[in-house]
């Protein structure tokens, strides 16, 4: 009988991280991270060019981080 669940091990990303020194994974996954970050803010920017810089940041952290009981909108407010 087979495994109802998908194989949700990525082979290659595992291998591509057991080949990093453990001490430098987290350095390693905060540049990803950040990589991430610059590719969903010019994608934001693209969309939307009129948005400041501030604004465009707190879209992209409000997209990738959950926000509780704020809104983008209200943080904007509160530093104008």
């Amino acid at each position: 009988m087979s495994d109802p669940l998908p194989d949700l091990v990525e082979w290659q990303q595992l291998y591509l991280i057991a080949q990093v020194p453990p001490e430098k994974r987290p350095l390693v996954m905060a540049e990803a991270a950040e990589w991430v970050m610059a590719g969903l803010r010019g994608a934001m920017h693209k969309r939307h060019p009129g948005w400041s810089q501030r604004e465009l940041n707190l879209r992209v952290l409000a997209y990738v981080t959950p926000l509780r009981g704020v809104t983008v909108e209200e943080l904007l407010s509160r530093w104008d």
